[in-house]
């Protein structure tokens, strides 16, 4: 499909011819939500735990005789109903809520939101991109150009696709808010659709079409 380009100021730049398989493909609403789902389980980190009655320390003897005292029977003072205790159905860190997908369901489900993203005009390809030096200053003033020139593109975060590892623009763009930088070739339908708008320059469509295209 062919898609409007534009230079770094937001001006008409000419056209790209965007992959078929990348940029026409029909969303399955289902089968994205699984790819997400399972990517946001696999990111999830376990912090909270707790120690049942065995992990407790202390408790080795018994608190006071069977019988006799005209108290209640109690065995072990790390008994979940004493101060200082194991805890009944804690949360542990031996849970795992980590999910299995196959790589095919992934880049389909990458290649729909991409291709949604290209369908609603909210992928932004531009003819290069390219920051001298690390000036968040310079990162914002590209930002708002873009912003005061293109129509379709207004307020709400931003992800950044570079075709390869750049220090300059990923140190410009770091300290703004609600912006993140991506190499293309780490791309995910979770990352996409955290954010409204993608911009790209039209050589990572060529590092996302030779990664994902198998």
């Amino acid at each position: 499909m062919k898609y409007q380009v534009y230079n770094q100021k937001g001006e008409d730049a000419g056209t790209i011819l965007l992959p078929k398989k990348v940029f026409e493909v029909d969303l399955n609403n289902d089968l994205v939500h699984q790819v997400v789902v399972s990517q946001a389980a696999n990111r999830r980190i376990v912090r909270a735990h707790t120690k049942d009655r065995k992990q407790v320390s202390g408790g080795g003897r018994k608190p006071w005789r069977q019988k006799g005292t005209g108290r209640a029977r109690h065995g072990s003072i790390r008994s979940p109903i004493w101060r200082g205790g194991g805890i009944t159905f804690g949360p542990t860190k031996e849970r795992v809520f980590k999910k299995k997908i196959p790589q095919k369901m992934k880049r389909k489900a990458l290649f729909m939101v991409l291709s949604t993203k290209a369908k609603n005009k909210l992928l932004l390809v531009l003819d290069k991109l390219a920051i001298e030096k690390p000036k968040t200053k310079q990162a914002a003033g590209l930002i708002k150009d873009l912003r005061a020139n293109i129509k379709h593109f207004k307020t709400g975060t931003i992800l950044i696709t570079i075709p390869e590892n750049d220090k300059n623009i990923i140190l410009s763009f770091r300290n703004m808010i609600r912006v993140e930088v991506k190499q293309a070739r780490d791309l995910n339908a979770l990352d996409l659709l955290s954010f409204k708008y993608l911009i790209m320059p039209k050589e990572s469509v060529k590092v996302i079409k030779e990664t994902f295209i198998k």
